[in-house]
């Protein structure tokens, strides 16, 4: 049965469309990652060092969970850049995490150092939720698995029903200051590994093969699912096995692609969806 678009739903992709269909989706997907790759070299700051963000990511209400970026892997913070202005169109401050680059690190590496740069940043009132793409949301699981953060919900119910103070009191490792970190929204995120990747010798690819220890581990971490929102497209050409996840809110969106999704309207409303979801705990 094919999941009705915008609802939460327990399984994987929609029904395969006919092959040259398919085909045009994906070479509209290249299409749309290329543009959004070259768009970063006409900016005035694209040689330079400093990539400043959008001056209005800053001037969100602190009354709403402030957003955090993780791009997919070969991708820098500004491909997400269209998802960014919607997001602080509405009200959230949004923040990247400067110095991953294109993003070609080990998840584990870069969670480490989301997780030091978070925690040298001012805790936010009203907590923080992290919003990725494809490879970003795998490291935004294995961060929410460092921190003990899918117990937040539980927490929040000893302390009067406060997300920011929930995420605070949520586990984390011994000598780990609290980052408030309420969940994660992944959109086109492999959490069960990709095997296509086996088409490319890229080791930062190769690391989305459904074998790949990190993959595996992070399958077994089902603790924190509950936690996550994953949004994803009825066909996606890298993630054939789809982005469902057991235990988590999955929400399929009428947009087809593995890149292109991020441009949808639909998508950009279910990721609001999710962030207001993980906000009331």
């Amino acid at each position: 049965m094919t999941p009705t678009p915008g609802e939460a739903v327990p399984g994987g992709q929609a029904g395969r469309p006919w092959s040259l269909q398919r085909a045009l989706w994906w070479t509209a997907d290249y299409v749309y990652a290329a543009r959004r790759q070259l768009a970063v070299l006409s900016m005035p700051w694209a040689l330079g060092r400093h990539r400043p963000t959008p001056p209005t990511w800053h001037a969100g209400s602190a009354d709403l969970p402030e957003v955090v970026l993780l791009p997919g892997v070969y991708e820098h913070w500004t491909f997400l850049r269209p998802l960014g202005d919607t997001l602080a169109a509405a009200g959230h401050r949004v923040r990247v995490i400067h110095g991953l680059g294109v993003n070609r690190r080990g998840i584990a590496e870069t969670a480490d150092l989301l997780a030091r740069t978070l925690a040298d940043l001012p805790l936010p009132p009203a907590g923080r939720v992290l919003v990725a793409h494809s490879k970003g949301g795998l490291i935004g699981k294995h961060l929410l698995v460092k921190t003990g953060a899918a117990s937040a919900a539980a927490v929040e119910a000893s302390v009067g029903g406060d997300p920011a103070a929930a995420a605070a009191g949520a586990p984390h490792s011994p000598g780990e200051p609290s980052l408030g970190v309420l969940g994660l929204v992944a959109v086109a995120t492999p959490f069960g590994g990709a095997r296509r990747a086996r088409l490319f010798i890229d080791p930062s690819i190769r690391a989305f093969l459904p074998g790949n220890e990190t993959i595996v581990t992070l399958g077994r971490e089902t603790s924190v699912n509950g936690r996550i929102v994953s949004v994803y497209g009825p066909y996606d050409p890298h993630i054939p096995e789809g982005s469902a996840l057991d235990g988590a809110t999955n929400v399929v969106v009428p947009a087809q692609g593995h890149f292109r999704v991020l441009a949808s309207p639909k998508t950009h409303a279910a990721v609001l969806d999710g962030i207001r979801l993980l906000a009331a705990g």
